[in-house]
């Protein structure tokens, strides 16, 4: 079993940035792949960056392409994700899951999460 904690959020104003971060314990991930999600009020979680177990392939989606990078340090267990350019409508609880069977750009693969850390962005 995979424990999963996010960091990193926070308030931000829109064109500014933030990176958060993923902490893992209780296995290592470096056979997982790892993705972000966000969940906004009133809307479903949905994946927004995936990454291999390698960090050789990326999956991004529409809304963050270009503005979001996500990383992986496996000797430390993390996976990161760097947010730029940030807008009013990147407001939402952002969380950190790991996909054990590598499919790292379905969203319905993901099987362990974190806890989500708030992510907010004022105009």
């Amino acid at each position: 079993q995979v424990q999963l904690v996010e960091s990193g959020g926070g308030l931000v104003q829109a064109g500014g940035s933030l990176r958060l971060s993923c902490a893992a314990s209780g296995r290592t991930i470096s056979s997982y792949a790892m993705g972000w999600f966000r969940q906004a009020p009133g809307k479903e979680r949905e994946l927004i960056a995936g990454i291999t177990w390698s960090g050789g392939e990326t999956y991004y989606a529409d809304s963050v392409k270009g503005r979001f990078t996500i990383s992986r340090d496996n000797a430390n267990n993390t996976v990161s994700l760097q947010m730029n350019s940030l807008k009013p409508e990147d407001t939402a609880v952002y969380y950190c899951a790991a996909a054990p069977n590598g499919v790292y750009w379905m969203g319905s693969q993901y099987n362990y999460w974190g806890q989500g850390t708030q992510v907010t962005v004022s105009s």
